[in-house]
């Protein structure tokens, strides 16, 4: 089956759950804008690029599975490797800044 074949209702769930998780990763994002200390904005663009991105893996392997006529699930390799990788960025990245912060003698950080 080629992608032209696509049953209209399986084309139009793809690109739903394509937005939604586009959305998602968009609103995350723009986190990064609005919120004003780096321990704040830390937060925000992972939680929305993970489940943005579960979402558009979602899509990807109903794309897949619908146009190969079985089941496909190698691009769940890249969610999980993605899901792993993301929350430890965070974890080390804001390891670092509190480090640097009480070195620096900031009076902005968190509690230990």
């Amino acid at each position: 089956m080629t992608p032209s074949d696509l049953p209209l209702w399986a084309a139009w769930t793809i690109v739903a759950v394509t937005v939604c998780g586009s959305l998602l990763a968009l609103i995350g994002s723009a986190g990064l804008v609005v919120l004003k200390r780096f321990y704040e904005r830390v937060h925000a663009p992972t939680l929305g690029a993970t489940l943005g991105m579960a979402l558009i893996v979602l899509a990807s392997v109903m794309f897949w599975s619908m146009t190969e006529g079985r089941l496909a699930l190698r691009d769940l390799l890249i969610g999980v490797f993605l899901t792993v990788t993301t929350p430890v960025t965070l974890i080390l990245l804001a390891r670092a800044t509190v480090y640097r912060d009480r070195v620096e003698g900031d009076g902005h950080i968190p509690p230990e």
